[in-house]
């Protein structure tokens, strides 16, 4: 018998491919996790709150994907990169903002373009900002509600970018104002990237310099109290979801909360590029559809269903500027986009449960004949369902627009899959794709 996992075990794997989207080193979100929790047992806080701050820290940053285009747009080149450099930023100067701006603006360029662009796409100082994490935090809040958790979750969520002194994103709430989970996560998250790059010390520097301004002076004092705690500190790089895991919490996973949380991050998932919006869905949908087609059980058609959701999670980690790009691939671009379905396995497989799901949702890019991505898999190693979905992610990205094209007609995209039928493809199953998809009426119902 299986063992089912917990919701506070899927969260935290997942949180992984939300530190990648961020930019952050694997564990940004556990770790701030840690302080959070340490911060909330300085503060005396209920099992009720430690049980939200917990959920809330793993996911702070579900909404991360949503202004990754917008990102991209407004600076050029990698946003993954600009959203890391600002981490150390005080964003809220005007000063320090634009001239953050102008150094992660058209990296590589002229001066000239860079103030053009500037002037261009952002405006008054902070108003990307205020965009961005707007985006983020509303979409963040709203994935937090759809995944049955409680309004402090959400709002610690939504506002975990406002500042003490009112000059934090998006809507400038101030002081007491700003609910208090979202105050402890506003200032974990900044010390865990802190610790990471420059150590205990040089933390505590910003903290003080930063009380009353970004955070609510009892909370730098709060934090004040383990400055010293050099067990703590030692120890952050290692924590797990285990470690930081309130004692009390029972979390086993129900199915219905495994396909709540797999929904939720295809939503997060195709929010990373303009031209994948439901994507994931949809290829579940196809995978789910041909499968019941050619008599698969129930019990496979969930697995088809959850890893079709999940296939490009690794894609969390590929910026926008190459998932945009209009035209073709260089090598080096080429090869960070093959190397998204071993990210998807990386993350995936770290779930109790879930192997079956990782090893099928991370091959969606290998060919019978071997010369697919990123295992070389062939023939016989490819099982049906990983069959099924490499035709099913092929079918969705050849009848959806794309940055390079427009979508193709249900005749041409059948042509192309029937001359790949024994080389690339399965012909069992793209037998059962002509038998399910033969027509444009079937495909829009």
């Amino acid at each position: 018998m299986a063992i089912q996992p917990s919701k506070a075990g899927i969260l935290a794997a997942l949180s992984l491919a939300l530190d990648l989207v961020e930019g952050q080193p694997e564990g940004h979100s556990i770790r701030s996790c840690g302080i959070a929790q340490k911060i909330a047992d300085q503060l005396g806080l209920s099992e009720q709150q430690h049980e939200d701050l917990y959920y809330a820290a793993l996911l702070k940053d579900s909404g991360c994907s949503n202004n990754s285009v917008r990102i991209h747009k407004v600076f050029g080149g990698d946003e993954i990169l600009v959203k890391r450099g600002v981490k150390f930023v005080d964003w809220s100067s005007p000063l320090e903002s634009i001239k953050y701006g102008i150094s992660v603006t058209e990296v590589g360029n002229t001066l000239g373009a860079k103030l053009r662009r500037v002037a261009a796409n952002i405006g008054p100082p902070n108003k990307v900002m205020h965009e961005v994490t707007q985006a983020r935090c509303t979409r963040g809040a709203a994935i937090a509600k759809k995944l049955g958790f409680s309004n402090d979750v959400a709002s610690a969520i939504h506002g975990l970018d406002e500042h003490w002194d009112g000059k934090g994103s998006p809507f400038g709430v101030k002081g007491s104002e700003i609910p208090l989970l979202a105050r402890i996560l506003c200032i974990a998250q900044t010390m865990e990237v802190f610790v990471v790059a420059f150590g205990v010390n040089e933390t505590y520097d910003m903290l003080r310099k930063r009380k009353g301004k970004w955070f609510d002076p009892e909370l730098v004092t709060a934090c004040e109290a383990f400055a010293n705690d050099t067990e703590f500190w030692g120890s952050l790089l290692e924590l797990d979801h285990k470690s930081v895991e309130p004692k009390w919490l029972d979390s086993t996973a129900l199915d219905t909360d495994i396909d709540a949380i797999c929904e939720a991050f295809a939503m997060i998932i195709d929010a990373k590029s303009a031209f994948t919006a439901e994507h994931s869905t949809r290829v579940a949908e196809y995978a789910v559809a041909l499968g019941g087609h050619m008599g698969l059980p129930a019990e496979e058609l969930i697995l088809l269903k959850r890893a079709g959701l999940m296939h490009d999670i690794g894609k969390l980690a590929v910026s926008s500027g190459i998932l945009e790009k209009p035209g073709k691939l260089d090598d080096q671009e080429f090869a960070v986009i093959k190397s998204h379905p071993k990210h998807s396995y990386q993350i995936l497989n770290r779930i109790t449960s879930f192997e079956d799901i990782a090893q099928i949702a991370s091959a969606h890019h290998e060919r019978l004949d071997g010369h697919g991505y990123w295992q070389g898999l062939s023939g016989d190693q490819l099982s049906l369902h990983v069959r099924l979905m490499t035709v099913s992610d092929v079918f969705d990205a050849l009848t959806a627009n794309r940055p390079y094209r427009d979508a193709m007609p249900l005749e041409k995209v059948f042509a192309i899959m029937d001359a790949d039928a024994g080389t690339a493809f399965c012909p069992a199953c793209v037998w059962a794709l002509h038998e399910v998809f033969g027509s444009s009426q079937t495909l829009a119902a």
